[in-house]
């Protein structure tokens, strides 16, 4: 059955998609089987990353962004919606979906809502997961969502080829974006509610910030010769992260926005950090199978009573945890 439910999806059935995503997520056997049997088929897609403050109008802003493609482009859109958890079930809140009903309708956009329930580096695996089978099934552009600003949403937004940070003027601090750290993995940087005011303090805050990350080519001194260093060079070496206004609610700006990732995935592919990231998003991804398969192994090996017992005696001091460990690993009593 399982073997089908793959065939199908290769073949682009939404529904064999939907039953492989839930197995995926519930971390099945069968799920496991279909990521293996899949993985080859992928590689094709461009993963991009959105991420930002809460209010700063995420969901609407990737709801315009996959209407523009599905008018423009003939790749299919995914769109990996990470959802709070709800507090009664710990379920996806599917926030996400509600704003996103202009794509309802449309065969060529999957939108799968994922609840964090909690867990950061599940989630970064699980939503891993998902852009495989998504990859696998056809979709060409794929759009991971993340709750917020946070150091977990880094993480998650780090599997993609471009990640769009998104700011928005009036929430009190136009560098709030900074403060967290997640300014340093924009590749796109999107203004959204440029309607509003403050706009211009926003941009004004990002353009300083970039300046001091990627100083303007200036006129230096070389032996008494004045010597200016060469633009274009350093701008086919390094990528400056543009900065585009968007207005969600009606669309504005939303080509620009598209030609930037654009420009981007260029970029990426001519410098060869496409096969840079994809390298590292796929080291990582290999470590943390790695990491799960060797406690697997662990605790099939070593037994509970063990295991308390060493926690029993880092707990009283007498050993400490890198101690308790290497006992534990080498099987000799702790």
């Amino acid at each position: 059955m399982n073997m089908t439910l793959i065939e199908s999806t290769l073949e682009g059935d939404r529904l064999s998609l939907a039953r492989l995503l839930t197995q995926v997520e519930n971390d099945s056997s069968e799920g496991r089987l279909a990521l293996a049997k899949l993985f080859r088929h992928t590689g094709q897609a461009h993963l991009i990353g959105v991420t930002g403050a809460p209010g700063t109008g995420k969901s609407s802003l990737v709801n315009q962004l996959a209407l523009h493609y599905r008018k423009t482009d003939a790749r299919k859109v995914a769109i990996i919606a990470v959802d709070p958890s709800s507090p009664f079930t710990g379920g996806a809140v599917l926030g996400d979906r509600v704003r996103m009903r202009d794509l309802s309708g449309d065969d060529g956009v999957f939108i799968r809502s994922m609840a964090t329930r909690g867990s950061v580096g599940g989630l970064a695996q699980t939503t891993a997961s998902f852009t495989t089978l998504f990859d696998a099934a056809g979709y060409g552009i794929i759009i991971i969502e993340t709750v917020g600003a946070g150091q977990s949403e880094v993480d998650i937004a780090r599997l993609a080829h471009t990640t769009i940070v998104v700011e928005a003027p009036g929430l009190g601090d136009e560098i709030q974006a900074i403060k967290a750290g997640i300014l340093e993995i924009a590749d796109v940087l999107v203004i959204n509610k440029a309607d509003r005011p403050g706009v211009e303090n926003t941009e004004r805050a990002l353009r300083s910030t970039l300046e001091l990350a990627h100083p303007t080519p200036r006129v230096h001194r070389h032996h008494g010769q004045a010597m200016t260093v060469d633009a274009t060079a350093a701008a086919e070496a390094i990528w400056i992260p543009p900065i585009n206004k968007t207005v969600a609610t009606d669309g504005t700006g939303i080509p620009d926005l598209a030609a930037s990732i654009a420009k981007h995935a260029e970029h990426l592919r001519l410098s060869g950090d496409w096969e840079a990231r994809d390298r590292a998003r796929l080291g990582s991804e290999l470590e943390a199978a790695i990491q799960v398969e060797l406690m697997n192994r662990f605790r099939a090996d070593v037994p509970l009573s063990r295991f308390e017992d060493a926690v029993e005696k880092v707990v009283r001091r007498n050993l400490s945890p890198r101690e308790a460990a290497k006992i534990l690993l080498n099987g000799s009593g702790a």
